[in-house]
């Protein structure tokens, strides 16, 4: 399937929640979810009650379409998930939060994982001072992630230069030096998602 090059915020309105998918227009009183927060389409108001199957599948939906992967990608970190140890659904989440791309954005780098993965593939972030431009690159504990040396001074990261961000507690971003560190891995609580991952695990399992 080709990647969707849509209106982001009509996919809010598709899934029934907000995603986050536009920064700082998410929180504004300019979004589309606030004013009218039904499905898109003339029969978004009269839609019958959704089967079992639905439920789990705009479940499914939602989480790829707030990460922005597309179902191979999606898939793949739900087989990775499963041969770990511990809890399927809560390993799946923990992946996904330690995607570059994600942690550009937890760190207030970029105001949104689209936004993120863009900066990351335009070669504009280091690990441990080592240029990386893979959004998925799976970050770990104790890695040292900072905006280039000679892409400090451009004017989108001098105007982060001082700025107030806040992050979650496994990551910390000192916005002076452009510098942030891996703290911890992801747990549950941590993820501020409002969805249940176990029903995509029961979709998957089928």
């Amino acid at each position: 399937m080709a990647k969707y090059t849509g209106p982001d915020c009509r996919i809010c309105r598709r899934e029934g929640a907000k995603l986050f998918l536009k920064g700082d227009k998410c929180t504004s009183k300019k979004c589309p979810f606030e004013k009218r927060p039904v499905a898109p389409g003339q029969h978004g108001l009269g839609r019958k009650k959704p089967t079992e199957y639905q439920i789990q599948l705009r479940e499914k939906q939602k989480v790829k379409k707030t990460y922005g992967l597309l179902e191979k990608q999606f898939y793949s970190y739900y087989i990775e998930a499963e041969r770990q140890k511990g809890i399927t659904g809560t390993n799946m989440l923990c992946l996904l939060e330690r995607r570059l791309d994600n942690i550009v954005y937890r760190m207030g780098i970029a105001a949104s994982r689209a936004e993120g993965r863009q900066i990351v593939n335009h070669g504009h972030i280091t690990v441990n001072g080592k240029m990386v431009n893979i959004p998925s690159y799976q970050v770990k504990v104790g890695d040292e992630i900072a905006v280039k040396e000679n892409k400090v001074k451009n004017k989108y990261f001098e105007g982060l230069k001082g700025a107030k961000v806040v992050t979650p507690k496994w990551v910390e971003f000192n916005t002076n030096t452009l510098k942030g560190k891996v703290l911890s891995m992801p747990t549950r609580e941590d993820i501020d998602l409002t969805i249940n991952e176990q029903l995509i695990i029961e979709l998957y399992s089928k």
